[in-house]
């Protein structure tokens, strides 16, 4: 039995938005914190990429994915199993690195939702918006060791 591209696809995108809701609306919430200590979301939909990019594979798009060039991949990317492949990487990504934006955030106390926001939509920008924010959070707003640690001199 194969399941359509298109199910296939769909659900992936709504599997993952519960980790996202959870990562920004209830970032400390106990099961927040239990659900994203666990790598089974990962390992669920990198089981559905391997699936995937391995039903997406001919010798013509094995040669293109080998020696990439602009043209090859586009035109690689215009079947549809082969985006739906490209998505559920996206997916899968995007969600990691949401999840280390989480766990950052929890250890060093720095905000994360809007950064968490932008890496559901654009994960790449969702990265640098957690990184300024996690430089200028030391910058600005950081206590110095000596105000948090006085040492005595007499």
């Amino acid at each position: 039995m194969t399941i359509p591209i298109d199910q296939i696809f769909n659900v992936a995108n709504l599997f993952v938005l519960p980790f996202w809701a959870l990562m920004i609306i209830l970032p400390n919430w106990g099961v927040t914190r239990k659900v994203m200590e666990s790598y089974l979301p990962f390992v669920l939909l990198a089981c559905v990429y391997l699936y995937l990019f391995i039903s997406s594979i001919n010798p013509e798009n094995a040669a293109a994915l080998s020696n990439p060039k602009l043209s090859d991949i586009a035109h690689f990317f215009a079947d549809e199993n082969a985006a739906a492949t490209g998505w559920i990487h996206f997916l899968v990504m995007d969600l990691f690195v949401g999840r280390w934006i989480y766990w950052d955030g929890q250890k060093t106390g720095i905000w994360t939702s809007h950064s968490l926001a932008f890496c559901l939509f654009a994960g790449p920008f969702g990265l640098l918006s957690h990184i300024l924010t996690h430089w200028i959070s030391k910058l600005f707003f950081s206590q110095s060791q000596s105000e948090i640690n006085p040492v005595s001199n007499s």
